[in-house]
């Protein structure tokens, strides 16, 4: 096999790899990187039944300790990081940098997890009463079923993952059928810690493979106490009812049609680099990807021309390559649903620079694109649309608040930038004003968030928080308690029951 060497060095071994149903092939070529084994309705039902009963088990684990098998996985991890950040970017298209980049968010979120191990705090509340004091405390919620997708195949089951252990859950992944064997090689390193960890229960974490019947039946089950999942907004749109329809918990992270400010005061060599990273990085297929450019007309003609050189000299070819900066998109249809888009907007009127396939010797299976500048003089409807692909809309804009409508116009509201030396308009940027998105930055673009902060957005996003904060909160029910230490008994509010 081709590849095998990147399989072997990840502990996959490629010759296990000939008799599944689920086909994992590499978007750099288009070659088959093997046939992985599928689970079925039973088998997934065995591991929520034993996902239940370790969390049984689990919860009364103290804390610390739990962050103690956190941190052995986190050791697993950092010395296997070359060989796991060559098989994301193999499987899922990133660069190489970015797929080290990837591999090192799930190393920061254990470290942030350990920490966090021995700080699960809750609130001590002055009661009305004498003799009494209240408090709130956070115990562990449940089974948690995490649902990830192709563009992070490894970090964002970390952020779900790692909290929840820490936090006394027990732990189902279902990865994207894209990327199953990013999800085998990282699964395979937790395995092994909690061969060797006393206190871990069976069933504590588990990997289930194949389609979407599987995510439904995850979705359904009355014993999965939060589901996670990350994907489009549609799949929200169907998931959260259902869990909701059985009182569980969801949290989703959806969508994103990403817009960027470039003020009139605005660095424009600071503001065009982070505009190219936000909008081809991962061929423009993360959540986070800058979709939309609004620029103040003053300064629009000159940033054109600039970004119009800068994609012109960026180098396109396999993210296995040191050099290059564009990988290829997941697959065909992410291909024709760019095609379509641009399609759209070239008959809605705007003027269309790049989108067009690029083909590579030996990578003819691979969909390559020259990321797309797509101009239009006022806000068109197919920019208030997601299409995950390197697609930036530039449109310019004359004063402030109108920036601010055309941004929060999108019915998604993930993350937001703009980029400025008015301190009026940074302020009013992130103030209750401006950015309707759970994310907002001033000088920096719209991709690429560290695990310290909580990750997420509003509208058709979601809603859902993942990662740093108090994202651990998702993990854990809250408990107000009433400590009675007199001899008394008296009642809140005044009220008089004698008997």
């Amino acid at each position: 096999m081709k590849y095998a060497t990147f399989l072997a060095q990840a502990g996959i071994d490629a010759s296990a790899l000939s008799s599944g149903s689920l086909e994992a092939r590499t978007p750099v070529d288009g070659s088959l990187l093997g046939k992985v084994q599928t689970d079925d309705a039973a088998s997934v039902e065995t591991r929520i039944r034993a996902a239940a009963a370790a969390f049984l088990v689990w919860r009364s684990v103290p804390g610390p300790r739990r962050g103690a098998l956190v941190s052995a996985f986190a050791q697993r991890v950092r010395e296997q990081k070359p060989a796991l950040a060559a098989l994301v970017s193999l499987e899922s298209g990133k660069i190489l940098t970015e797929g080290a980049g990837e591999v090192q968010e799930v190393i920061d979120i254990c470290d942030f997890a350990v920490g966090l191990s021995r700080q699960l705090h809750g609130l001590t509340i002055a009661s009305e009463r004498p003799g009494h004091h209240l408090l709130e405390r956070w115990q562990p919620l449940g089974p948690v079923a995490v649902i990830t997708a192709f563009n992070f195949p490894m970090a964002v089951w970390a952020w779900n993952a790692m909290l929840a252990l820490v936090c006394g859950d027990s732990v189902i992944w279902k990865p994207s059928e894209k990327t199953p064997l990013c999800a085998m090689a990282l699964h395979r390193l937790l395995e092994d810690v909690l061969k060797d960890f006393p206190d871990a229960p069976a069933g504590l974490s588990a990997l289930v493979q194949g389609g979407r019947e599987l995510g439904e039946q995850l979705v359904d089950s009355p014993a999965i106490a939060l589901l996670s999942a990350t994907g489009s907004t549609a799949m929200g749109r169907a998931v959260g009812p259902r869990v909701a329809a059985r009182f569980g918990r969801t949290l989703l992270e959806l969508g994103g049609n990403n817009a960027a400010i470039i003020g009139p005061t605005a660095d424009l060599q600071l503001a065009l680099r982070a505009i190219v990273f936000s909008a081809v990085g991962t061929a423009g297929q993360r959540c986070t990807t800058l979709r939309r450019l609004l620029v103040h007309r003053s300064i629009h003609d000159r940033l054109v021309a600039s970004l119009k050189q800068s994609y012109a000299k960026l180098p396109i070819g396999s993210p296995l390559d040191a050099g290059t900066l564009v990988g290829p998109l997941i697959d065909r249809a992410s291909f024709d649903r760019m095609q379509q888009a641009l399609a759209r907007a070239r008959k809605e009127g705007a003027r269309v620079t790049g989108g067009e396939r690029v083909q590579r010797p030996g990578m003819d299976q691979g969909f390559y694109v020259q990321p797309a500048l797509v101009e239009m003089d006022r806000q068109l409807d197919v920019a208030l649309e997601e299409t995950f692909a390197p697609i930036l809309y530039v449109m310019p804009y004359d004063s402030f608040d109108e920036a601010i409508a055309l941004q929060n116009a999108a019915k998604h509201g993930l993350s937001s930038a703009i980029f400025t030396n008015d301190m009026r308009e940074a302020e009013s940027f992130v103030s209750v004003a401006g950015s309707d998105c759970g994310i907002a930055n001033v000088n920096t673009g719209t991709s690429g968030a560290e695990i310290g902060g909580a990750f997420g957005g509003e509208k058709e996003t979601g809603g859902g928080r993942e990662s740093g904060s108090d994202a651990w909160k998702n993990y854990m029910r809250r408990q107000t308690q009433t400590i009675n230490y007199s001899t008394a008994l008296p009642l809140a509010q005044g009220v008089s029951f004698d008997v």
